[in-house]
């Protein structure tokens, strides 16, 4: 038997934001696809016309566009196997209810909303089945001649799949094994609305991954309960050779207490659950995301992957090279992800370190430009190399770096009381005339004649070092003293020494 060629699909519904576990199941599929040399396609799932939010289709564009997240065909990529967008293709449904009506697989049924809730308080638990389908009002007990009268006269219906009962379902899931189930526990689902001529997720997903060739469905776990009816879709169509294989992913939990991942964790905690700044249409609510926040899309990439798999090592700095390479679906866990954003934030970090601050400074010079501060680039991207290390995200730096581009008026309260010693102002002008002295301010050169000064004076290095950064930067705070001189110049390290000396007496 030939080998399928790897054909994953990644088929979100325009109806709001891409929310992470979204990405993750993307993430999956994408290292699936480029591991096994396949294709990755998008498409739409829009059927559900009610629910459509305008900009929600360009949004999930954007998210992978700025994860680097790459699709092969589909909505916006092309391919020959469209149109992708589920509104697109509904005559292509339509032939293939009528199948399964003509082969007597599916029925019409026209039960209303009311009739059904009525049901539901006769019935404990009730469900729409081989058990109780002879009951309703549908083309298994009205006959034929009934169903075309109703139907002529304009009634609105769907079409259900026939289930037949105590039959034994297995599904072939890469993470899970064989899952077995009773086709009893299931519903006869609705696959076909006539009110807009739209069939529902379930019809339409079998035709268009067994139109389009799909080879595995990497699906999030709350979708297993799907998968059997599913499976028997399949075989009813006689699709059984093309079944795609199955691999449900485990859900991503909440970072403390029971449940999935939702926005109001977020929202409560401090963190993004969507990619992107999301601003609802309908409501005008803004919604942080990941990129706007700060993260880079490497370190969310990289934190994603590890939610629910892991390489088997202590490896957790992944590229997604890496993660291409050594991603294998079969293990991922069972059960659900803690979502600890914290972790986030440290992987974050660790690709600050990593990228290059000219790479970096644009972010940070668009903050410096928000505070009213111009300057080159080359010296924003020194400070950002010489303080990124202390922080998780750039927009951390401001209140930690102002003082390189602004000179301090006031100074901190504690750290006068505890650093300005009686003979610090005296010390202080003594350092101020020597270093303009200096012809050359380069960093080893001021390190060089302010440890010859104090060994000479036989002062202390702390307290002077200590009484120094005061006047440079106003308080206790920042890297090296003559990383902060150098980067100043001689002119302002001095003007700012003189100021404090006046100040602080």
């Amino acid at each position: 038997m030939v080998e399928k060629k790897v054909r994953v699909r990644f088929a979100p519904s325009p109806t709001g934001p891409l929310h992470i576990g979204g990405v993750r199941t993307a993430l999956y599929n994408y290292l699936f696809a480029r591991q096994n040399g396949g294709e990755l396609v998008f498409r739409i799932e829009d059927t559900d016309s009610n629910r459509f939010v305008p900009g929600a289709e360009d949004y999930i564009l954007e998210s992978f566009k700025w994860l680097g997240i790459h699709f092969d065909e589909g909505v916006s990529f092309g391919g020959d196997k469209g149109p992708y967008r589920q509104s697109e293709r509904r005559d292509i449904y339509k032939k293939y209810v009528e199948q399964l009506l003509t082969e007597g697989k599916a029925y019409i049924a026209f039960d209303t909303p009311e009739e059904l809730e009525k049901k539901r308080e006769e019935i404990s638990n009730f469900q729409y089945d081989a058990s109780t389908r002879m009951q309703m009002r549908n083309s298994l007990t009205l006959g034929p001649e009934e169903t075309e009268r109703l139907i002529a006269d304009g009634a609105q219906y769907t079409v259900r799949f026939k289930v037949e009962p105590n039959v034994e379902v297995h599904v072939d899931d890469l993470i899970r094994g064989d899952v077995k189930i009773n086709s009893s526990i299931l519903d006869d689902k609705v696959l076909y609305k006539s009110a807009d001529e739209l069939p529902t997720y379930h019809l339409a997903n079998i035709v268009d991954d067994h139109l389009m060739e799909i080879s595995h469905v990497i699906r999030g776990e709350e979708w297993l309960p799907s998968a059997p009816l599913h499976v028997l879709l399949y075989e009813a169509f006689g699709w059984q050779d093309s079944m795609p294989r199955f691999a449900h992913l485990p859900l991503l939990l909440k970072p403390t207490g029971n449940g999935k991942l939702s926005k109001r964790d977020g929202d409560k905690l401090g963190f993004p659950v969507f990619p992107l700044e999301w601003h609802d249409p309908k409501t005008g609510e803004v919604s942080s995301g990941y990129r706007e926040s700060g993260y880079l899309p490497e370190a969310v990439i990289n934190f994603l992957a590890l939610l629910g798999w892991n390489p088997g090592t202590d490896q957790e700095i992944l590229s997604m090279d890496d993660l291409i390479q050594q991603f294998d679906i079969t293990k991922c866990s069972k059960s659900g992800a803690r979502f600890d954003y914290v972790k986030g934030q440290w992987f974050n970090h660790e690709y600050l370190l990593s990228t290059s601050s000219d790479k970096l400074a644009p972010s940070f010079d668009k903050i410096l430009r928000e505070n009213g501060i111009e300057a080159p680039m080359e010296r924003v991207a020194k400070v950002v190399d010489v303080m990124k290390e202390k922080v998780h995200f750039i927009k951390e730096l401001w209140p930690l770096c102002r003082f390189f581009f602004v000179a301090p008026t006031e100074y901190d309260e504690k750290t006068v009381k505890k650093r300005w010693k009686e003979d610090s102002a005296k010390c202080m002008t003594e350092l101020a005339d020597l270093l303009e002295q200096l012809p050359d301010f380069s960093q080893e050169t001021q390190e060089a004649a302010v440890n010859a000064w104090i060994t000479a004076n036989d002062y202390k290095m702390g307290n002077i070092m200590n009484a120094w950064r005061l006047t440079l930067v106003g308080e206790g705070k920042g890297p090296h003293m003559y990383e902060i001189s150098t980067f100043l110049g001689k002119d302002e390290t001095i003007a700012r020494m003189r100021r404090a000396i006046e100040v602080l007496k």
